[in-house]
C-alpha cells in the first residue's frame, strides 16, 4: 500500500509499504479521510518536541485525525466490526498503569500516539492498524469529512466543557485555527456569546461567517467582561494575556502549545481567583463530538478547505495552500486519490 513518510526535517516521500496485518485485539481500517494538523507540520519542520525527547524518530508516518472502514480483524475481535465506519482515539495507553486503570490512558507515560509517538504508524496511508478498544463507530449522519474532524472536535469540545460556560456567558477564543473555530462552534451551540481574537483579517472574516458575535485583532479587542478565555493559539505571549482578560472568579483553558516556554504570573491567577485548565487529547471528548456532529448541532465541514492526495501532502506541510481551496483552515487527505 502507499503511505506518506517524513524521512527527516523537510524531507518526505510516498513509499510502497507492506499493508498492516491486525494483531490480537486489533483491526485494520481502510482510511477514507485524514486531516493534516499543526503537529504534523512540526514533525515536518523538525521542531516537534517528541523528536528531541526520543518519543519519536524519523522516518515517521504521520496522521492522527482520520476516519475509514474496518476491513479486517485480528484474534479476539468480533467479525461484526468488518465493514463498520469508524474513527478512533489517538492515545493508546498501556492499559496496566494507574493512569490507564483510572481512565486517563491519554496521559499514560508509556502510551503510543497514532502517527505521533512510539512509532505507531499514522493515517496518511491507505490502511491503518488500530486497537479495537480505541474505535468509535460513526453513524450514517457523520460523513467522511466530518468523521475526520472528530479528533480535533473532541479536543475543542473538551476545551469548551472545561470553560464551564452557562447559557449567555461570554467566551473569548484566542486563535482562529481549526481548534479555536471548532471550540467557537461548540460554544455557540451551547448558547454562549462567542468572540475570537486573531491576526489576519481573512481568518477573522471567515470566523464571522461561522456566526461568532465578534472577531477582533488584538488592537481592536473591546474590553468586555469575558466569563472564560480559551487559548487555542501557539503564541507564547497569549497565555498571560488570557489571565489578564478573563473575569475574576472565572476560567482560562489552555489547549494551544507554544514553541517555547510561555510565562503566566501565578500571582494574577491567585488575586483574580482564576481557575486555569490544561487540555491534552481528544480522548474523553470523542463520543461527544460524534454525537453533536450527528445531531447537526455542530457542523465541522465548513472548516475543510480542500481534499488532496498523498502526493500533495508535502507541499501542504511546507505551508502551501492547494489551488482553488476554500477559506477554511483544515486540509484533508484522501489516501486513495
Amino acid at each position: 500500500m502507499k503511505a506518506f513518510v517524513v524521512t527527516g526535517p523537510r524531507r518526505f516521500s510516498v513509499w510502497d509499504v507492506e499493508p498492516p496485518v491486525p494483531g490480537p485485539g486489533q483491526v485494520v481500517v481502510d482510511v477514507e479521510r485524514a486531516g493534516v494538523c499543526g503537529t504534523d507540520m512540526e514533525f515536518f519542520s523538525g521542531e516537534m518536541a517528541y523528536l528531541s525527547e526520543d518519543h519519536a524518530r524519523y522516518p515517521i508516518r504521520l496522521g492522527h485525525e482520520w476516519c475509514g472502514r474496518v476491513s479486517s480483524v485480528g484474534e479476539g475481535v468480533e467479525d461484526g466490526w468488518i465493514g463498520t465506519r469508524v474513527t478512533g482515539d489517538t492515545m493508546l495507553g498501556c492499559g496496566r498503569c494507574r493512569r490507564c486503570l483510572g481512565g486517563l490512558q491519554h496521559v499514560c507515560e508509556d502510551r503510543f500516539e497514532i502517527g505521533i509517538r512510539g512509532g505507531w504508524p499514522g493515517a496518511l496511508a491507505e490502511q491503518l492498524p488500530v486497537p479495537v478498544t480505541a474505535l468509535h463507530a460513526l453513524p450514517d449522519a457523520v460523513d467522511a469529512v466530518a468523521g475526520a474532524m472528530v479528533e480535533p472536535g473532541g479536543n475543542a469540545l473538551r476545551a469548551v466543557e472545561a470553560a464551564a460556560l452557562a447559557p449567555d456567558d461570554r467566551l473569548l477564543v484566542l486563535g482562529p485555527g481549526t481548534i479555536g473555530l471548532l471550540a467557537a462552534r461548540f460554544a455557540l451551540a451551547s448558547g454562549a456569546e462567542v468572540h475570537i481574537m486573531g491576526l489576519s483579517e481573512p481568518s477573522l472574516e471567515f470566523a464571522r461567517g461561522l456566526g461568532v458575535h465578534g472577531a477582533w485583532t488584538s488592537d481592536r479587542l473591546p474590553r468586555l467582561p469575558f466569563d472564560a478565555v480559551i487559548d487555542a493559539s501557539n503564541a507564547p505571549g497569549l497565555p498571560a494575556l488570557a489571565v489578564d482578560l478573563v473575569e475574576p472568579g472565572k476560567r482560562v483553558v489552555y489547549i494551544g502549545i507554544a514553541p517555547r516556554s510561555s510565562a503566566v504570573d501565578t500571582r494574577v491567577l491567585v488575586l483574580k481567583d482564576v481557575t486555569a485548565v490544561g487540555i491534552l487529547s481528544a480522548s474523553p471528548g470523542l463520543a461527544g463530538a460524534i454525537e453533536k456532529y450527528a445531531s447537526g448541532s455542530v457542523d465541522p465541514r465548513p472548516l475543510v478547505a480542500a481534499v488532496v492526495g498523498l502526493e500533495e501532502v508535502g507541499a501542504v506541510l511546507a505551508g502551501s495552500r492547494p489551488a482553488g481551496c476554500g477559506p477554511g483552515p483544515k486540509i484533508h487527505v484522501d489516501p486513495r486519490a
